[in-house]
């Protein structure tokens, strides 16, 4: 990197395309690792597919990052009320539509014909997910109304918690390396408490206590911000650093890394990536059409279960099929292309026009043109 200077001489940029762009592959990714678990490839053809699924991990650190760059500028302190505010407003809505989705197909289910197992899908876990609480305790099953909303509910568990991470980043914002430090020791105490409670490492909470995972993680993405505006590279450098953490974030998930490795790898990943947008280089990611898809990747994160289970359903009843059958690449591709078609709808028709109708009804003052201009902003890193 070529320079170094203070915090606000070396201001990010208000919109990090590169960020928002990327969201849609992280997504893809996960999209993908739960589809290959129904396709013909051989398992040992998929070591990249098998680790997409730490993009959960990526977009925790993503997180952190992005609220760091939107809400912990200069010295005005966060509007926590209206913080929510936008937060509820960016992640409810789409949550919502597809939970209640859910339980309209499984109230119609009997209907069709189509069996569920009995207390697969009961009201416990319902109101869990409703609430997004579903990832914030030990349990011994999954909750699967929705399976990827566990991942929303650390994600609500850690704005709850962002005063906390506000006061220690204020404190330590000069030291940015200390920060990422006590990342790494909470991440080390909280993995060994896991593997000694629950036998998996860190990166493998999910339903039962997740919300373990994004607690180093997101403050990981604070440090590497505060870290990476001491840094003005120049195209060149910041070229040169995106593709080479990329590749090697890449290289590890293929070659099947242990997954606290991968995490790891993952912040000069998320870090190169903005570094390009203070360098004002201009990839695929800044497109817009990568940048639609990485806003409507959190919709696409959402539906993709639910897709894929009324899908395999539906095969089984019209053509009489096992529940075990394997799909192949063209049934694969159709189902793709699908559930890319809902989410962009669901992004389009009710995400955006929910989340302006709820930030308009949640203010309960004149809108704040500052605070306005923090939400707008921080859309760009909200997690899937």
């Amino acid at each position: 990197m070529s320079g170094r200077s203070g915090p606000e001489r070396a201001a990010f940029p208000d919109v990090l395309d590169p960020l928002t762009g990327v969201r849609f592959f992280l997504a893809l990714g996960v999209v993908l690792f739960h589809y290959q678990l129904y396709w013909t490839l051989p398992p040992e053809s998929a070591g990249l597919l098998n680790r997409s699924r730490l993009g959960v991990d990526v977009f925790f650190i993503l997180s952190g990052f992005i609220l760091t760059h939107v809400y912990l500028q200069g010295d005005r302190p966060l509007d926590y009320r209206r913080f929510l505010a936008a937060r509820f407003a960016r992640v409810y809505p789409a949550h919502l539509f597809i939970l209640l989705a859910m339980l309209g197909l499984v109230l119609a289910a009997p209907m069709f014909g189509v069996g569920l197992e009995p207390g697969r899908f009961n009201p416990t876990d319902f109101a869990a997910t409703l609430f997004l609480v579903q990832a914030w305790f030990p349990r011994d099953t999954l909750v699967l109304w929705n399976g990827p909303a566990w991942s929303l509910s650390a994600e609500w568990f850690a704005y709850l918690a962002f005063p906390f991470y506000a006061a220690l980043a204020t404190r330590l914002r000069v030291r940015p390396w200390a920060l990422i430090a006590i990342a790494a020791m909470l991440f080390v105490a909280l993995d060994a408490v896991y593997r000694l409670q629950f036998g998996r490492v860190l990166p493998r909470a999910e339903d039962s206590m997740g919300i373990l995972r994004i607690i180093p993680e997101f403050l990981y993405g604070v440090g590497l911000y505060y870290l990476g505006q001491r840094w003005t590279p120049s195209a060149r450098t910041a070229v040169i650093g995106a593709l080479a953490t990329t590749a090697a974030l890449l290289a590890l998930m293929q070659l099947g890394a242990d997954d606290r490795i991968i995490v790891v790898a993952a912040g000069p990943f998320i870090l190169s990536l903005a570094l390009l947008a203070k360098a004002d280089v201009r990839t695929f990611l800044s497109h817009p059409v990568a940048l639609f898809a990485g806003e409507a990747s959190f919709a696409l994160y959402l539906v993709h279960i639910p897709v894929l289970m009324v899908w395999r359903n539906a095969a089984q009843a019209l053509a009489g099929w096992s529940g075990d059958y394997r799909m192949g690449m063209a049934e694969l591709a159709a189902m793709l292309a699908l559930t890319l078609v809902a989410a962009a709808a669901i992004h389009v028709f009710v995400e955006q026009p929910s989340r302006r109708w709820l930030r308009k009804r949640m203010a309960s003052r004149p809108s704040d043109p500052v605070e306005a201009r923090r939400s707008v902003h921080s859309d760009q890193g909200e997690p899937f």
